[in-house]
């Protein structure tokens, strides 16, 4: 995709008003890469990106992923580990991705339903009044069914 990421203030400032306080239990770094791998595997998906240290100076972010890799600092919140992966989820290896988009906003919808019991239906009035658009059909941009 290319062009400005045109929801992300947007998708952020809905995320600490309306999802933050449902899960403000921390990951430590250790646990996330078996989490990371077991989410993906129960998405379908194989070959999950590989978790990273964040490096030092990355002071203004928490993490950050690719289709390759989710780069994390020492403990984060769950749903800030579920948001990375959906990025992973919505990147190809060669860099494409939706950004902020509706088909990151349906697959972390996925995320946050599933893993966090957030229900969709209960979330998709607060992503109207903050002008965020979703893709409800939206999966993986890869999907490699296991079977």
């Amino acid at each position: 995709m290319s062009g400005r990421d045109r929801q992300r203030s947007r998708v952020y400032a809905w995320e600490d008003r309306v999802v933050a306080p449902h899960a403000p239990d921390l990951i430590p770094f250790a646990a996330a890469q078996p989490m990371v791998n077991a989410i993906w595997a129960e998405m379908g998906l194989r070959w999950p990106p590989r978790v990273e240290a964040l490096p030092p100076q990355a002071t203004a972010r928490q993490a950050d992923a690719s289709r390759l890799r989710l780069r994390l600092s020492e403990s984060l919140p769950s749903w800030v580990l579920l948001h990375e992966l959906a990025h992973a989820m919505t990147s190809t290896a060669e860099g494409e991705t939706d950004r902020h988009g509706p088909r990151f906003m349906g697959v972390y919808l996925r995320l946050l339903e599933r893993y966090l019991r957030l229900p969709t239906e209960s979330l998709l009035p607060s992503l109207e009044v903050a002008g965020v658009s979703v893709d409800l059909a939206a999966r993986p941009v890869f999907l490699d069914p296991l079977s």
